[in-house]
């Protein structure tokens, strides 16, 4: 006999998803996250990427399909539900609380568990030392990027298996685009798993392990994300001419 084979560390089978009745967004989407890869997203706008992320972390309905971590369903699942569950999420827009302060934001982060704010606070810092040294600043009065690091240090303060990243580079410049795509791989090397959605096709698919193109709310590539930067189809399609890495 065969072993049996472990079941990925988080998948989406045949998901069917929309914010309005009868208009789906999504069209039978598939995603697996296996332990310790980075799996990237991408594909044009309107594409239903952000939407297939907010899928995944209970945020919008499913009509369809199923999602399962470990091979535990979870579909709709209710977000402080999976967070207890070791899945983080980092929204796109308004992912800071600005009246409060860069601990205050971190502290919201183990609201589950208060004691282990100094524990997770030491490690957080050490991989984003912004915020140990903006400790006391009020995050809104941080830069695009500084808030950017806020957010994905108070995802990362439950010491989550999963991390599900929609735009991280979003808005910011390209200094802080390349520090957020750093800081992911440095995030991904601690063994926390990650799903990336990006606009920025290219920086996603250097440095994801796999990497999944859709199109229209449904699958229209997935493999090695390198392999797709090189791919003919993808970069006439996706990527444009300029695209290919030398």
């Amino acid at each position: 006999m065969s072993p049996v084979e472990d079941p990925p560390l988080l998948s989406a089978e045949g998901v069917t998803a929309g914010y309005v009745p009868e208009v789906d967004i999504l069209n039978g989407c598939d995603l697996s996250l296996g332990d310790g890869e980075l799996v990237g997203v991408i594909g044009p706008n309107g594409a239903g990427k952000s939407t297939l992320l907010k899928a995944l972390f209970g945020l919008i309905p499913v009509r369809s399909g199923s999602v399962r971590l470990r091979g535990e369903d979870i579909t709709g699942m209710a977000a402080h539900a999976l967070v207890a569950k070791g899945v983080g999420y980092v929204p796109q827009n308004d992912n800071v609380f600005p009246r409060l302060t860069v601990e205050e934001n971190l502290l919201m982060g183990v609201y589950l568990q208060p004691k282990r704010f100094a524990e997770r606070f030491a490690v957080v810092s050490e991989l984003f030392p912004l915020v140990g040294a903006r400790r006391r600043q009020r995050a809104g009065s941080l830069s695009g990027g500084e808030r950017q690091m806020v957010a994905m240090g108070r995802a990362l303060m439950t010491e989550p298996r999963v991390l599900l990243l929609d735009e991280p580079s979003a808005g910011l410049s390209p200094a802080y685009q390349d520090e957020v795509f750093i800081r992911c791989r440095q995030i991904n090397a601690t063994g926390v798993s990650i799903v990336m959605v990006e606009q920025n096709a290219r920086r996603c698919l250097q440095i994801s392990d796999r990497a999944y193109v859709l199109d229209q709310g449904a699958n229209a590539y997935t493999g090695i994300g390198r392999e797709l930067l090189e791919d003919p189809k993808v970069i006439e399609l996706y990527l444009g001419t300029l695209a290919r890495v030398r």
